[in-house]
């Protein structure tokens, strides 16, 4: 059977940029390390919930083992690790709607939980022979900004979008510190359609940050006066249903590259509509071809960011000064391609607001 991992082209065959900071389509394996924080007196209950989660994991493709863990020092905290053929079949899981339902048991029970996702790069002990070639590492470390790019997207009732642009346009900014080690650098909102994009920069800590964020009066004053118009209901004074709305709405970056030079640029975002479970290979083709602008002095592209969740795929892109926004649409020689994994035409999206931290 072929995985989506083989789907998506073997990138270990070509050398990644250096300007490529931040990619999912290195073909390496995928370490994810789940820390979480069970209540007091349901270990049991967490660990039944757990083995039946397992159980429906092994079957995914592309998963290739986990572990479970419980602290030697406090027994309320757990570790769970998985490892994966490689992030885009881990990716298409995790921001799936059979996920959402299959962890939902786990929630009951933990007080907190915390993903991190790692390709590996280095790996010590023997394996059997001919199996190096299916355990690919990342051939070398990327370097990168300090900044953690993240996005949400949601929808909003048809005929609401002249008002939830003027909710969204007018709100104060919030304070940008949020400790000693993390602060938001940028956001930028974008609409098109009903569809609302909401992309963050952070530097530091970006779960300290989200949440950071959402206890500010401010934002919370935005998000409460935008309710009534979403499509999908949400009490934010509801744990689970801010829960699984805002695991619903996160758009995930999978690929960003910049190029040598520090000019600031003009923000746009595009909108590609793909067709159903062609997403990762959509934001893939796309990758190449930022890849390939980065390279061309002549490209307007100072800046790219590729964000993908299941059919939504989103371009962020900062451009020269003045550059028309049709130079970052997909070259001739890749057109065809792109055709056949979109339902419909790439659109650039409305800027509602684009805010930088004055000492980002």
């Amino acid at each position: 059977m072929t995985t989506l991992s083989e789907k998506i082209s073997d990138q270990s065959t070509r050398e990644v940029s250096k300007r490529v900071s931040q990619s999912v389509f290195d073909g390496s394996r995928l370490r994810v390390v789940l820390l979480v924080d069970v209540h007091d007196g349901a270990q049991q209950q967490f660990l039944e919930a757990y083995e039946q989660l397992c159980n429906q994991v092994a079957q995914v493709p592309g998963h290739v083992s986990d572990q479970l863990c419980q602290s030697i020092e406090n027994p309320s905290q757990w570790l769970i690790t998985s490892e994966w053929e490689s992030a885009p079949p881990f990716l298409t899981w995790v921001n799936s709607e059979e996920h959402v339902r299959m962890v939902e048991p786990l929630h009951s029970c933990v007080r907190d939980t915390r993903s991190l996702r790692f390709h590996i790069v280095r790996e010590t002990g023997g394996e059997p022979a001919g199996a190096a070639s299916r355990r690919r590492l990342q051939t070398s470390p990327r370097i990168g900004d300090g900044v953690i790019r993240h996005a949400l997207t949601f929808t909003v009732k048809p005929g609401s979008e002249r008002e939830v642009k003027r909710i969204l346009s007018g709100y104060a900014s919030p304070e940008a510190r949020v400790d000693e080690t993390t602060r938001l650098c940028r956001t930028s909102l974008f609409m098109h359609g009903n569809r609302v994009v909401r992309a963050i920069e952070v530097r530091g800590d970006l779960l300290a940050a989200l949440r950071h964020v959402a206890r500010q009066p401010e934002v919370r004053a935005v998000e409460e006066a935008i309710n009534p118009y979403l499509e999908q209901d949400r009490d934010l004074d509801d744990q689970e249903s801010a829960r699984v709305f805002f695991t619903r709405a996160a758009l995930p970056a999978v690929h960003h590259v910049t190029v040598d030079e520090l000019t600031e640029g003009d923000r746009q975002a595009l909108y590609y509509p793909a067709l159903p479970d062609r997403g990762m290979q959509l934001a893939e083709l796309l990758a190449q071809q930022d890849e390939a602008a980065a390279e061309d002095p002549d490209s307007p592209v100072l800046r790219s960011t590729i964000f993908q969740r299941d059919d939504v795929v989103v371009r962020l892109v900062d451009v020269r000064p003045g550059a028309d926004a049709g130079a970052l649409l997909t070259g001739p020689g890749r057109q065809a391609a792109l055709a056949g994994l979109l339902d419909g035409e790439p659109v650039g999206m409305d800027l509602v607001t684009d805010r930088r931290s004055p000492d980002a």
